[in-house]
């Protein structure tokens, strides 16, 4: 493209400040260095990540900064060594990352990448250590190596998964994050078999997708577990048909699922960060098989408790990040399974903005009103 090798100025919604409304700035964007690549950013999504690392309540603010991390958008220039991308391709970048060359990714166990795994803390690029976003020569930090709330954006070539250009990237964009997180969750990890029961742990965007993955792999109970009753009739259309709420029953509800199912589900995905739902998960799948899943972040001085014998009757406890999916090796095929119409991806976006209005998403999320609010760029 014309644009190869050259500095652009486009907009970009800033986050100055924590828990400030972001703001539409024309900022200069860097060529990609070496092993990068740059994107031209079409539709981006809103996840409660964004948020959460927007208001810095629980961790180490770092502003100005960029967020956004579910997008997609087409390749506009790479940087020296790259050869999986060209200029023009259909891609989604991701907040983790496949390098081809660690253990991690050698391994089919794996998807941990040693090099690209998620820093919420760097600000930078890996290869020089500087931004690639400025204003009028102010360095603007970038948000786990993606910051696609720009509509360019350098990301390293190892965090973009190149992607069926017939894909629409105003569906697909939103597999970038949260629903790939929940459906692999079931899909790869949890692994139930047809005419299984399972229990999902919270009904946000990643617990949906935990249900879709169970819907999807032919599982004929599927609970959801939450304490908003109001969240059921939406998680429906996900596969779930039976609910409990915690909070209308006077025992654990781990036990109450115990009674439901005759001894416990077959497998439970929890998708909270609750230490105590990701106990009940663990402590309501049933002995001699029963496989739960953890996916929720917990407070980093929370303590997982529970007693041995749980393990000792032939309970699994399993962890997953981002659905045990490589997101260059397996994105792709994930794409395909929207294509063929065996992933719905539609029912998960619930609200569409212009870019000029992207602080509506925020709104919308802040409320509990949006499952993914889709953010037309360029507009």
């Amino acid at each position: 493209m014309s644009t190869a090798g050259q500095v652009i100025k486009c907009k970009a919604a800033v986050a100055w400040e924590a828990g400030k409304p972001l703001v539409m700035e024309e900022v200069e964007v860097a060529p990609p260095e070496a092993g990068e690549v740059r994107l031209k950013i079409l539709y981006t999504s809103l996840c409660h990540t964004d948020v959460y690392f927007w208001e810095a309540k629980g961790q180490t603010p770092l502003f100005p900064r960029i967020f956004g991390h579910e997008a997609g958008g087409i390749v506009e220039s790479v940087g020296e060594g790259v050869t999986h991308l060209k200029p023009g391709d259909h891609a989604l970048p991701v907040f983790t990352g496949e390098c081809g060359e660690c253990a991690h990714c050698k391994s089919e166990e794996s998807n941990m990448c040693d090099l690209l795994r998620i820093n919420t803390d760097r600000g930078v690029m890996i290869h020089d250590g500087q931004t690639r976003f400025s204003i009028k020569g102010q360095p603007i930090y970038h948000f786990v190596g993606t910051s696609t709330f720009s509509e360019y954006t350098v990301v390293h070539a190892g965090c973009v998964a190149k992607v069926n250009p017939a894909a629409p990237l105003d569906k697909i964009c939103v597999l970038s994050c949260g629903i790939c997180t929940g459906l692999g969750a079931t899909v790869n990890v949890a692994k139930p078999k047809p005419g299984s029961s399972v229990a999902i742990f919270g009904l946000g965007a990643v617990g949906l997708a935990a249900a879709e993955g169970a819907r999807i792999s032919g599982a004929s109970r599927i609970i959801g577990v939450d304490l908003v009753s109001s969240r059921f009739e939406e998680a429906k259309k996900f596969g779930v048909n039976e609910f409990v709420n915690p909070k209308d029953h006077d025992k654990p509800v781990q036990q109450v699922i115990a009674e439901m199912t005759n001894g416990g589900v077959d497998r439970a995905v929890e998708c909270t960060g609750s230490i105590q739902a990701m106990v009940s998960a663990f402590e309501c799948v049933h002995d001699g098989w029963g496989v739960a899943v953890l996916v929720g972040v917990p407070n980093k001085d929370d303590a997982f408790k529970t007693h041995p014998v749980n393990f000792l009757n032939e309970r699994t406890l399993k962890g997953t990040f981002y659905g045990n999916y490589k997101p260059r090796t397996d994105l792709p095929s994930v794409v395909e399974k929207y294509m063929n119409g065996e992933l719905e991806l539609e029912k998960f976006i619930t609200h569409t903005v212009p870019f000029s209005e992207i602080n509506k998403a925020f709104d919308y999320m802040l409320k509990g009103e949006s499952i993914r609010c889709i953010i037309r760029m360029g507009e």
